[in-house]
């Protein structure tokens, strides 16, 4: 067997169809879209499958969305491979975060859907009460974008709020905050030579202090929430640093809302693990793509809503 790890997706990858296929093929697929349907009383499967798109977009229902589907990739993929599936490690970008978690068996499936339902509804609140926005910036380092957000802090002290949310890969880091200090680190980013900038349709600042009041009330649940021992290490968001223990996950997921996705720094630990094979769950190939730009010479697959599953068994 090879030496695995194993990538989730976070909030962007969703779209209308996502899951489809492995609901089709697999009985256990099935089983996990009843039962998610159960515990959250909404038909997650007629979201995930047929949308529309502009409600499979909104933080509450994105996120679990997101969640479910990722979950079943893995249980397709144990189904064909076996018990003997056994990753060295895992990671999660963001919301990914939790579902990494819960194959890893830190979380029960059950408890980490209703966290990620809480967490989402929780975001989407903070965003409607604090207008905020995130845009990528394309062709900088991340030293430059940090430049950029801290000249716009300046110039618009003490209300601009500012900051790197999300390092995903070289030439691309998500700034995040209020809309008038994100806009003037984008002019900053662009008078520092940025090759573009891209506004994010997303649901509020994710990964920013604006999400603060969201990261107090979800501490709370997560205090509460049933985490043991993960059976192979994940890979932090907040500090790219693995994590094992239940406290450390607790304290993981506490500070991750607030704090950036430090992306980069994450894949790049995979080296220490002495990882061969890289497989996303989930929707899309977003991770496989920032992948390949951060460790050419890492070889990962995507398994993508059934696509690519045979091509991933085979490889194993």
């Amino acid at each position: 067997m090879r030496r695995l790890g194993v990538l989730f997706p976070g909030q962007g990858a969703q779209h209308p169809g996502m899951g489809r296929t492995l609901w089709e093929r697999f009985g256990c697929v099935r089983d996990l879209f009843a039962e998610a349907a159960d515990i959250l009383h909404r038909d997650l499967q007629n979201l995930c499958f047929d949308g529309p798109e502009d409600v499979l977009r909104e933080t509450d229902v994105a996120q679990p969305a997101l969640y479910v589907v990722g979950y079943a990739g893995w249980l397709a993929l144990r189904e064909l491979v076996g018990d003997g599936l056994a990753p060295v490690v895992g990671a999660g970008h963001s919301l990914g975060e939790y579902t990494a978690l819960a194959v890893a068996g830190a979380i029960p499936f059950a408890d980490g859907l209703r966290l990620v339902a809480e967490r989402g509804r929780l975001m989407r609140g903070a965003g409607d009460v604090a207008a905020g926005t995130m845009l990528a910036i394309l062709g900088l380092s991340t030293a430059q974008v940090e430049q950029a957000c801290l000249a716009a802090r300046q110039r618009l002290c003490p209300d601009g709020i500012v900051v790197v949310a999300n390092d995903n890969a070289p030439g691309q880091v998500v700034i995040s905050g209020t809309p008038d200090a994100v806009e003037m680190a984008a002019s900053v980013a662009r008078d520092l030579g940025a090759r573009r900038v891209v506004p994010l349709a997303t649901g509020g600042a994710f990964h920013s202090p604006l999400m603060q009041p969201a990261a107090a009330e979800l501490s709370r649940a997560i205090a509460a929430a049933p985490i043991g021992r993960a059976v192979w290490p994940i890979i932090a968001n907040s500090t790219a640093q693995p994590i094992q223990e239940p406290a450390e996950i607790r304290s993981e997921l506490a500070a991750q809302l607030c704090a950036p996705v430090r992306w980069v720094e994450s894949v790049r630990r995979f080296g220490a693990y002495a990882t061969d094979l890289l497989i996303e769950l989930g929707p899309g190939q977003v991770l496989t793509g920032l992948v390949k730009r951060i460790e050419s010479t890492l070889p990962v697959l995507s398994i993508g809503d059934g696509e690519g599953l045979d091509a991933v068994v085979t490889s194993l």
